[in-house]
């Protein structure tokens, strides 16, 4: 490991002015590459106390021995430069977005003499025409088979071809009028060029020409009583129609714009793009990346044009381009942009419309992506038992852990504490056995008391399980438990190893209650967010794993798991707490009745006002439950109208409580990601959510499902 100061340019030494930059190994390999607007401010930043580095820049410069730099004239040259360096190098340390399949592309081989209509995937050919990409070839050759009706373009192989010639007899397509048989002088090469030219003018949006034409000319041959020639144009028609139908449009007519959306998290990152051309979305492709430096979602955004369009010209480029955001460089990339086409592109961010719906729609299919990737990795069943034996390794485990279960703590500023347990078995997560708890030995915010709290509630069910079926004594078989049928007991397995969300304090605090309770075969590591080391109880040193490692992977699958599950209940707890209203102090009033009484009266403040006998005419209402009803309201405090502080008028109270929007009960937004959308219902006969009931156990309600606003939804 290097110290950065041996190989620091004096201050005098670097220019203050663009440029791009290069750090080298020992070895003197390229190991990043970098641009910057003014290089003596940007390696300056570089060369800080390591505490204050991102962890990821903090290995990549103590990894380098050394720093060069080449000056340029303009900021668009350094990105050109920075672009050409990094595929040519192709540093460790800069983000490459690995392409997650070879896209085909439906190309039209202008540059020969006869141009021919064919599907092309790899890298891009000089005079081709290419329009895609497509999902699958399938979707290319239904498409091509459509057009050939209108626009018969060669589509046979060069052997093909040349055999045609040879033999002067067409191929099968030539006799079913689905090519014009350029091989055999049916048409001239000029002719059959203006058909691929008209091939691939449809094909870049220029639909409105053609089928007017043949609209126009299937009328003239209806006038003339040409009628086997109407319905041929009438099919024909009909063939392009479908083949549009095929792209939906989603743009204003002759918009031509790519959109470029990403998902991401700590370590990996996905990017979807949507190419639209002519209102359509003609292609679609995506990326996926390891975050081996330390990058926003605006640097993520850059990297992913310069991987995009490094290599295009012309109306490969789009006349548009609209990104999530912005790069640091907007001016700039945009200028690179325009030059690669040749004239202005346009990049920004859809703010509201049909860009910024179909912008949503991009980003879910990033985060889609995003699940597959990691999905895939997690079903190979190779890739997990190399995982838990890598893991097994790194921990001094006797065997694999086929049972890992992990602990997270959630709260909102020491308020509605929870935490949350999640299974993994064999890799894969056990939905049916994820448990959540409520922190109910203290009051306040303290993470490592939380963890102990849990750890020991959690396993003192397991012991008291063990003693209910008799597992504990010794040299007889276990009585038969009267109530066993069969299903899998809450708490009855233990877990080869426990995997706390956090360093040192939490994992001492995790082996402690273990230690009380008398348990030694169960392992226990912590997984530190910071630098993804792992912690073992008593060691001053962490295990550091391999970024490459499997084990690691699944690790932080687990921990991450646990984390969504945590908060997931905690804002579930947040909402019902900021919902609570006089209504729910009411005994034996369902979500239901309540719902029908505010609809019947339209308020609280109207249903307050309300006879005994107004409010059994409620559909539902009995007398008993509407005397419950007066009672409790009679018993609550209206809160204080509310006044206008311009005015001084005093504002009435007739908006519906159920109808209050969470910011006005007074909510506050938490510091752990965006809002969880609506969870649905879990049921526990599916394998559901079970609940906590005070002890540490976890069960279901007694018809089977789970509350209207205790619903959690499970991680997929």
């Amino acid at each position: 490991m290097a110290d950065p100061s041996s190989y620091r340019p004096e201050p005098g030494q670097i220019p203050d002015s663009p440029g791009v930059y290069k750090f080298r190994d020992e070895h003197r390999r390229v190991i990043y590459v970098g641009k910057a607007k003014s290089l003596r401010q940007r390696l300056a930043n570089y060369f800080q106390p390591l505490t204050s580095l991102h962890p990821r820049t903090a290995t990549m410069v103590t990894t380098a021995a050394s720093v060069e730099w080449t000056v340029v004239s303009t900021e668009v040259e350094a990105l050109q430069l920075e672009y050409s360096w990094i595929k040519e190098f192709d540093p460790r340390f800069n983000v490459k977005y690995r392409d997650d399949k070879s896209y085909p592309y439906l190309a039209v081989t202008m540059n020969e003499e006869f141009p021919r209509v064919q599907v092309m995937r790899g890298h891009k050919k000089k005079g081709v025409r290419y329009f895609g990409p497509y999902a699958h070839a399938w979707a290319i050759r239904e498409t091509v088979d459509l057009m050939l009706r209108v626009f018969p373009v060669r589509t046979c192989s060069a052997g093909v071809f040349r055999n045609a010639a040879s033999a002067g007899r067409p191929c099968l397509l030539g006799y079913i009028d689905k090519c014009s048989a350029p091989c055999v002088g049916r048409v001239t090469p000029e002719e059959h060029r203006e058909l691929a030219e008209e091939f691939s003018d449809f094909m870049a949006g220029r639909t409105g020409t053609y089928i007017r034409r043949l609209e126009k000319q299937m009328m003239i041959a209806a006038e003339d009583m040409e009628y086997e020639k109407a319905a041929r144009l009438r099919d024909d028609v009909g063939a392009l129609r479908r083949a549009m139908e095929k792209n939906a449009v989603v743009l204003a007519d002759a918009t031509d714009a790519d959109l470029i959306a990403l998902a991401e998290d700590e370590l990996e990152a996905a990017v979807q793009i949507f190419h639209v051309r002519g209102g359509r979305v003609r292609g679609q492709r995506g990326w996926v990346t390891d975050k081996v430096e330390a990058v926003d979602t605006a640097g993520l955004v850059e990297h992913a044009l310069q991987q995009l369009y490094g290599e295009e010209t012309g109306e490969a480029v789009p006349k548009e381009v609209l990104v999530p955001a912005l790069p640091e460089d907007a001016d700039a990339v945009s200028a690179w942009l325009s030059g690669r086409r040749g004239s202005l592109v346009s990049l920004r961010v859809p703010q509201r419309g049909d860009k910024r719906s179909l912008m949503e729609t991009v980003a879910r299919n990033a985060q889609q992506a995003l699940v597959l990737h990691k999905t895939r990795r997690a079903s190979d069943l190779t890739t997990r038992s190399r995982a838990l034996e890598e893991i097994a390794g790194a921990l001094g485990l006797d065997s694999a852990p086929l049972r890992i279960e992990c602990f997270d703590i959630s709260h909102l500023q020491g308020e509605d504490v929870v935490a949350s347990m999640v299974v993994f078995e064999d890799g894969l997560p056990r939905k049916s056995e994820y448990r959540r708890f409520q922190i109910k030995g203290f009051e306040g915010q303290d993470d490592v008391r939380s963890m102990h709290e849990v750890i020991g509630r959690r396993f003192r069910r397991y012991l008291a399980e063990k003693e209910r079926t008799g597992e504990w004594v010794d040299g007889e078989v276990p009585a038969g438990d009267p109530e066993d049928d069969g299903r899998p007991k809450r708490f009855a397995y233990p877990p080869q190893l426990v995997v706390v969300d956090g360093g040192q304090p939490q994992v001492a605090a995790a082996q402690r209650a273990l230690d009380e309770l008398g348990i030694d075969d169960v392992a226990v590591c912590g997984l530190a967010k910071r630098l993804e080391e792992v912690w073992l109880p008593g060691d001053d040193d962490p295990v550091v794993l391999p970024r490459s490692s499997e084990g690691l992977y699944l690790l932080q699958r687990v921990r991450d798991t646990a984390h969504d599950f945590a908060i997931r209940y905690q804002r579930s707890k947040r909402s019902k707490r900021i919902r609570t209203g006089p209504l729910d102090a009411v005994p034996g009033l369902g979500e239901t009745r309540k719902q029908a009484l505010i609809k019947h009266f339209g308020s609280v403040k109207r249903l307050r006002q309300a006879t005994i006998e107004q409010i059994c005419e409620v559909p539902g209402m009995g007398r008993k439950t509407a005397e419950a009803v007066v009672a409790t309201l009679a018993r609550t405090v209206p809160a204080a109208p509310a006044v206008n502080m311009a005015t001084g008028e005093i504002l009435e109270d007739d908006v519906p409580s159920a109808a209050l929007p969470g910011d006005a009960a007074g909510a506050t937004m938490e510091d752990d990601g965006p809002p969880a959308p609506p969870a649905p219902a879990a049921h526990t006969a599916a394998g559901g959510i079970m609940e906590d009931d005070g002890d540490g156990a976890a069960r279901p309600r007694a018809n089977g499902t789970t509350s209207t606003t205790e619903k959690t939804e499970q991680d997929t």
